[in-house]
């Protein structure tokens, strides 16, 4: 039973943890295994083989630690990077920041390119700093894919073409944590480095994996890389690959299940499909937020994300009773604005295994709660606007045709 109860389902809309699918659940819920019998290094095999596929990439090698994101950027770091190494890193929200605190705490000279939350990585700054770097002092540039505090998403491949065009060597590591699975990614075609994502994100699973994956030439960096690791170190991992035993310590067994079910559902709908379908969702909350007269936190359409959409509301409405009444009297669990949008923004999360349906009766909860705070909201004006383009472009689904 839920610790605070409440009747039929919580709707889940945070921009994760997300909602766990039910096959999955029933995947998990099982007994433990002897991580050191045949079955699951058998089984770990296809996984990381299958893994590689979500991240687009055929020359990556991937890594399942038994983390959060947070543990999966210092994995990113320490096995690429030496204590002093400068690095040049985008503040554009929470999460970025938080990264940039993490690279500062382990000793990195840190280049940080600001800019208002609600837009994107300045890649002109960017490109000045790299066409003065003829010395090529910057090792590393690492940035937020997707922001989750503001929801904001960065255009990759155009980092990717700033570096070629300055023939700069620096390693392209990226969070992909609220991306991965969700939005476009492309980790060979952009010649990322270094991704990673959570599993509570897009994968829809809870908590508890680190999933990154480094391309050929990381994993050369990580053999000069200084920096001191342990749980960490990708060496332990390739050390046990080469036995075919894959684990320097015990995963969960729980989780790598729960992994092989939910690739199993993306593979079945589609990566591409997924994708769409998360392209769908973005461009219906935004519509909902449009027709509600509020305004969206991301300031350009370029920008725009297709996983999490934050919303600014009037001064005179503080955005966190927008949260606590969702819980506590509609069952809908939003997200908290952050930092500096603290009180300002609330977040709508779209992403993981979820449908348009689930997402229409999320807008509708929304519709209550402002009409509840004080806003002139128009009961139905979103969803109705959300519907309208659903009903046009909502596709037949594949397996039931």
């Amino acid at each position: 039973m839920d610790y605070a109860y409440g009747p039929g389902r919580n709707h889940l809309f945070v921009p994760g943890p997300v909602n766990i699918p039910d096959p999955v659940i029933r995947a998990m819920n099982r007994n433990n295994e002897d991580y050191r019998s045949p079955a699951i290094p058998a089984m770990t095999k296809t996984l990381l083989e299958d893994v590689k596929k979500i991240f687009k990439t055929t020359s990556g090698t991937p890594f399942l630690i038994p983390t959060t994101g947070t543990g999966a950027w210092e994995s990113a770091l320490t096995n690429t990077l030496s204590p002093g190494d400068r690095t040049v890193s985008f503040l554009i929200g929470q999460f970025s920041l938080l990264w940039i605190d993490q690279q500062q705490r382990l000793k990195f000279n840190v280049d940080v390119i600001e800019s208002d939350w609600g837009q994107g990585a300045n890649l002109d700054i960017l490109a000045s700093k790299l066409a003065a770097d003829t010395a090529h002092t910057i090792k590393a540039i690492c940035i937020v894919h997707n922001e989750t505090a503001t929801g904001v998403t960065n255009n990759l491949a155009q980092v990717r073409k700033i570096l070629d065009h300055y023939g700069h060597p620096a390693l392209f590591l990226v969070d992909g944590v609220s991306s991965i699975c969700a939005l476009d990614f492309r980790m060979d075609e952009w010649g990322i480095d270094v991704a990673l994502t959570g599993s509570q994100k897009a994968l829809s699973l809870p908590t508890g994996m680190g999933i990154v994956c480094a391309s050929p030439k990381a994993l050369e960096a990580s053999k000069t890389a200084k920096s001191v690791r342990v749980f960490f170190d990708w060496n332990d991992y390739l050390k046990f690959y080469k036995l075919g035993s894959y684990w320097p310590y015990t995963p969960s067994i729980q989780l790598l299940y729960g992994l092989r079910a939910a690739l199993d559902l993306i593979f079945l709908e589609g990566l591409d499909n997924v994708i769409e379908r998360h392209s769908r969702l973005g461009k219906a909350t935004r519509l909902a937020v449009e027709a509600w007269g509020l305004k969206n936190c991301t300031q350009k359409e370029e920008w725009f994300s297709d996983t999490v959409t934050a919303v600014v509301v009037p001064p005179y409405i503080d955005s966190s009773e927008i949260v606590r009444r969702g819980w506590k009297r509609y069952n809908l669990s939003l997200g908290l604005g952050l930092n500096k949008v603290a009180g300002k923004v609330f977040r709508i999360g779209h992403l993981g295994n979820l449908n348009e349906l689930q997402l229409l009766g999320c807008l509708a909860g929304v519709e209550m709660i402002l009409k509840d705070v004080g806003y002139p909201v128009k009961l139905g004006s979103g969803v109705g606007a959300a519907c309208a383009f659903l009903q046009n472009n909502v596709p037949m689904i594949p397996s039931r045709i």
